[in-house]
């Protein structure tokens, strides 16, 4: 029931957002780790750039290695960027995930979904791509912890 529910709260939340919006801003690669399960993440996402004022939509999906399973999550993010007087750029923000898990040996498969807490910051590099990291607190079926960081480069 509850699997159901962050289902369509997925779909509710990111459609709307994804049909307003033209194209995306910037998109780039990321890298890190997870607790709960304990594993090494890389993969990709893209950013819609102010859907409301000072608010990001950033759809990822990541592949995940370690801990005796494989995992592919694809995640829904909202950022709120925080007003700073510095080069970084702080935010803070939530999303939902919908994990699907490929045990190693007789385990089989599973999926599972949750939610996160996010706060991280970016900023512009030389090049004009904007570096970022960034830590997610996970709820339900999420990971514990994931700790990522990348880049974000302009189409």
């Amino acid at each position: 029931m509850l699997r159901r529910f962050v289902y369509a709260l997925v779909l509710a939340t990111a459609l709307p957002v994804v049909a307003s919006a033209e194209s995306f801003t910037a998109y780039g690669p990321h890298l890190g780790f997870t607790s709960g399960p304990d594993q090494f993440i890389v993969g990709g996402h893209l950013q819609w750039g102010d859907v409301a004022p000072r608010l990001d939509f950033v759809p990822s999906a990541d592949l995940g290695l370690g801990d005796d399973r494989t995992v592919i999550s694809l995640n829904g993010d909202f950022r709120y960027r925080i007003e700073a007087r510095s080069s970084w750029q702080p935010y803070i923000g939530g999303g939902v995930g919908i994990h699907f898990i490929s045990y190693d040996g007789p385990a089989g498969d599973d999926n599972a979904a949750g939610g996160h807490f996010l706060v991280g910051a970016d900023v512009a590099t030389k090049s004009g791509s904007r570096f970022f990291a960034d830590l997610k607190i996970g709820l339900a079926d999420a990971p514990d912890l994931k700790v990522s960081a990348g880049w974000s480069f302009r189409p």
